[in-house]
Parts: C-alpha cells; structure tokens; sequence
C-alpha cells in the first residue's frame, strides 16, 4: 500500500523555477476566473468574482472577526490530529506485530472508517456536547485511519534477514521494533501523518457544520445565511492556507526525522 504521491517529474525544477511556475499558475487561474465572471455577468450573490473574493479577505483580517473563530478551528485541528494520530500509530505498532489482532480487530477497523464520519458527527455532538471536545473527537476519528494503515504497512516493509539476524543475537522483541521494524515504518507514517494532517482541517469543519458556537465552519454557516458568497470564499481561501501550512509544517519535520529519505516518492518505490 502506498499513500506517496510521485512528485519525480518535478524534482528537475530549481525552487525558484518551482516558484515562478506556482505563482504563474495561480495567476492564470485567477485571471481567468475574473474573465469568465465578467464576461457571463455572473451575480457576485451566486458566485463573486476576484476582486469580491479579495475585498472579503481583507475585511475578515481588518476587522478583527476571524481571530477568536480561527483559535478555536486551529485547537480543534491540532488536539484532533494529535489524538488521531496517536491512537492509531499505537494500534497500527500492536497490530502490525500481530497476527492475532490483525485477524481480530482490523475487520472492526475498517467497518468503522466505513461509516461516513459526517453521518456520525451528530452523535458526537450528542455525546460531547456543542464544547469543542465533539470537533476534537470527530477530527480524531478521521486522522485514525489513514496513521494506522501507514504504520501496519510501515512495520511488515522491514526486510525479513535483518529481523532474522536480530533475532538470532537474542534480540528481544523490543530492540526488533526499535531497531528494525521503526525505521523501516517511519516514512509510511509519515506519509500517514501527512494525509491526517489535511483530513484534521476537514473533520474540524465537518464538526463545527455539525453544531458549533465558534470556528471557522460556524463562520461558513452565517455567511451562508445571510448570501455572502464572497465571505464564504475568502474562509475557504484561509482554510486552504492553514491546509497547506500544515502539510508544509510535517513535510519539515519529517525530512529532519527521516532523513535518510529523499522524499516520500521513495515509500511508493518500495525502498
């Protein structure tokens, strides 16, 4: 199983090149979204322009509205991945050393990741309450999965001689894992961590749609009662940054943890 994306055709590019290419891209997108609005004379109500969009953004800074909703989300991504994260690097390390669980409690696993975390969210909100204490929770039951799959794959991808020659020094089970096995499941948990990490941003979302008294969803929600499009645009637009910070913040850590990795194309490779 592989969650890497293969990034080998851009490995070429120098950062500035890289840069320059990102930034053209961004550029032609937003002058052709301000081209098609004018020109189809599109209501700003249905689906606002650029120039809407950027009014909005800075009247979400300015006036100071975003901050308190912005805390609150960011909490919710940060204890949600953590707690996902967590739960399901444990339960991925047991299981991937384990047969006997795997045939026990992996079906159960998979039943759960089945169900629509979106169709459970308003049992979690029952439970836990409209706190922030559901947004977490149902942010952990997203970021659990895809850190457990990454990290059963992780551990049965350490090569069977170097297990075998461990075991024949009496190594005991712990030094196998910490030796062996750990090394070799690292970059799958962190190609793990680096898709929880975006679903977190989700599944806080989903939460604070779901019931909520503050965050960046609950922003969403009166922009969209009172038909301001390009308010919901500009939160989406601070969503996405948070997103990309994040993935860029795990990115960072993982090159100075794994760094014997050159990227995390080498997990999809199989190396």
């Amino acid at each position: 199983m592989s969650t890497a994306i293969d990034t080998a055709g851009g490995r070429g590019l120098t950062p500035l090149r890289r840069r320059v290419l990102i930034a053209a891209v961004l550029v032609g997108v937003v002058g052709l979204w301000h081209v098609a609005v004018t020109a189809l004379q599109v209501s700003h109500l249905i689906f606002p322009g650029p120039a809407t969009v950027a009014r909005a953004v800075y009247e979400l800074f300015a006036g100071g509205e975003l901050w308190p909703h912005l805390g609150v989300t960011l909490q919710e991504i940060l204890l949600g991945f953590a707690m996902g994260a967590i739960a399901g690097f444990v339960l991925g390390a047991m299981i991937g050393q384990s047969a006997l669980l795997e045939a026990v409690l992996y079906p159960y696993v998979v039943a759960f990741q089945t169900v629509p975390k979106v169709a459970v969210a308003p049992l979690f909100v029952l439970w836990f309450g409209f706190s922030i204490t559901s947004k977490v929770v149902i942010t952990a039951t997203i970021v659990f999965f895809p850190v457990l799959a990454n990290t059963i794959v992780g551990l049965r991808s350490a090569p069977r001689e170097q297990i075998d020659l461990m075991r024949a020094f009496t190594a005991s089970r712990w030094h196998v894992f910490r030796m062996v096995r750990l090394p070799h499941a690292l970059p799958y948990v962190f190609a793990g961590l680096d898709i929880g990490i975006v679903l977190a941003v989700i599944g806080a979302i989903v939460g604070e749609f779901v019931g909520a008294q503050a965050g960046l969803g609950y922003l969403i929600l009166q922009r969209n009662f009172s038909m301001d499009a390009g308010g919901m645009f500009a939160i989406l637009i601070v969503l996405s940054v948070i997103g990309l910070a994040l993935h860029a913040l795990v990115k960072t850590i993982a090159r100075r943890v794994i760094f014997w990795v050159d990227s995390f194309t080498d997990v999809a490779r199989g190396s």
